[in-house]
């Protein structure tokens, strides 16, 4: 497993930030002269690797500061905020779930690690969305969970890329199908998206995606499904006029920017 090290620097400090410290205090306590050393080498806009992957990944499961170490000296390396959310923060989940489903991890530290990393978006939310170019869109999107998911962490990294892009986002959890089909029918949508982690209701949603899409307030909203399960079974999501995406938050926002000309 490849280790960070550190470069001692002169500034002395008492005692290190406590738990939930701003990022610029965890920054200025790193101190201007840290830098990574050993292992990987990086230069601007390079992809992450497998052993930084799992460097997160270790961090996840010892704590959320650690994870701002790992993230903080990726940044100071000249990683911006949207490589490592999407070559870091995401195959690190990946890898955590891979390594759930070979019993490597409980469930519960398989859990608690993605809530950090899922943290860690919030954390870095502001300094992410200042990465942008100020556009606005005009346009507004709703991005749901399948009911009950307690799966959150991707669908909220692509509402943060819509929301750089300038979307107006509505985020949603529903928990049951009652409020997944009101949430459909609450305001008006220039794009509805899905996100399936599970096979749990799939059977139930493809009876009722007619019968609820025909209740949107916007009947020319655009449709996309995505998530996990559009990468293991997309013929299972192949639901009249909606777009499977298999794609990164980045390109998703992309494409559907494409599919929506207006917004060109």
């Amino acid at each position: 497993m490849l280790r960070l090290k550190f470069l001692k620097t002169e500034l002395k400090i008492n005692a290190p930030w406590k738990e939930g410290a701003p990022l610029t205090t965890i920054k200025k306590l790193i101190g201007a002269k840290t830098r990574l050393v050993g292992g990987t080498r990086f230069v601007k806009d390079c992809v992450l690797d497998p052993s930084q992957v799992e460097l997160l990944a270790n961090a996840s499961l010892r704590g959320l500061d650690e994870c701002k170490k790992v993230v903080v000296g990726w940044q100071r390396q000249g990683q911006s905020l949207a490589d490592i959310y999407l070559n870091g923060i995401a195959p690190c989940a990946r890898l955590l779930g891979c390594q759930w489903a070979s019993d490597e991890l409980s469930f519960v530290d398989c859990h608690l690690a993605n809530a950090k990393l899922q943290q860690l978006l919030y954390e870095f939310s502001d300094e992410f969305l200042s990465e942008g170019n100020g556009a606005k869109t005009e346009g507004s999107v709703l991005l749901m969970t399948e009911p009950g998911s307690q799966h959150g962490l991707g669908v909220f990294m692509l509402s943060e890329f819509f929301k750089q892009a300038g979307w107006q986002v509505t985020l949603a959890h529903p928990q049951d199908l009652r409020a997944f089909s009101d949430l459909l029918t609450s305001d008006w949508f220039d794009a509805i998206g899905l996100s399936i982690s599970t096979d749990r209701h799939l059977e139930l949603l493809s009876q009722t995606w007619p019968h609820m899409r025909r209740g949107v307030a916007n009947p020319e909203a655009l449709f996309f499904v995505g998530g996990p399960m559009a990468a293991l079974a997309p013929e299972k999501l192949n639901w009249p006029g909606a777009l499977v995406f298999d794609l990164d938050a980045q390109k998703t926002v992309a494409s559907l920017m494409t599919h929506l000309g207006r917004f060109d």
